[in-house]
Formats: C-alpha cells, structure tokens, sequence
C-alpha cells in the first residue's frame, strides 16, 4: 500500500508526515480454522467438522481438503463450531456445494450458529443449501 504525505512546512519539501485513511485498520487476526475429517455412520458418508472462523485468512487448507478426494454421497459439513465467516468463507460454502451438485453428493450443513444462520438468511443460501441442528439429523435425512 503507497503511503501519501503532507508537506509539513510549505518551505522544507524534505519533510513528509504520512497519513493514513481515517477507516485505515491493521486486519484483524482470526483465530485459527481447525477442521476434522471423519467418516458417517453410513457408508459413502463424510463428515467435516469445523472449528473457528471462517475468513479470507485461514480457508485455504479447507479449500484444499475439499478438493482432495471423490466426492461421497452425502457430504456434512458441521458448522457447530464455526462463530462467524467473512463473504470468501461463504463462496467457499457454496462452491462446495456446487462442487457436490455437480459430483451427484447431497450436501447438508449441520449445527449453524445462529450468527451464521443471520448470514444465510440474508444470502438467501438457507433456502439452497439444506441444514440441519445436528450431524446425526444430517446423517438420518439421507
């Protein structure tokens, strides 16, 4: 980022104070994004739980994971441990549920945090991507 100066002393152009932008932040730093990856009670079950935001910063490795192996048939995502997301951890989201739409996988996501239930709400992803309260509800609606 290019800092911009002002001339403190009309006179002595050697000198710069530089300004940043009033709305001018450091990025917060989030906390990690932890994920685990197991197999459901059914065969062709995969269940991934998750724990931390999920933001720009830390879904990389999600992304990666996502992107590893064959899609199973039933894809849960347990978002119980997930406080909040950024814009990119939901395109993430959605895009792995394009991703499974495409592959023939049913994609549930399990234990939305009521602050990430207000994200897709307002998205209107809630009335795409099926959710459930819990994995074992996920697990059952297959």
């Amino acid at each position: 980022m290019a800092l911009t100066g002002l001339l403190i002393d009309s006179h002595d152009c050697n000198h710069f104070i530089a300004v940043l932008p009033y709305t001018w932040k450091p990025m917060a730093l989030d906390a990690p994004l932890a994920f685990e990856r197991k197999e459901g009670k059914l065969p062709g079950t995969r269940i991934l739980t998750l724990n931390g935001p999920l933001t720009l910063r830390n879904l990389f490795e999600l992304q990666a994971e996502f992107r590893t192996d064959p899609q199973p048939k039933l894809s849960i995502l347990d978002l119980s441990g997930v406080p909040y997301m950024d814009s990119a951890g939901m395109g993430l989201i959605i895009n792995h549920y394009v991703h499974c739409q495409n592959a023939g996988t049913k994609m549930i996501a399990a234990g939305v945090s009521p602050r990430v239930h207000e994200l897709f709400k307002m998205t209107k992803v809630d009335s795409i991507i099926p959710q459930t309260a819990t994995v074992e509800a996920a697990e059952a609606s297959s």
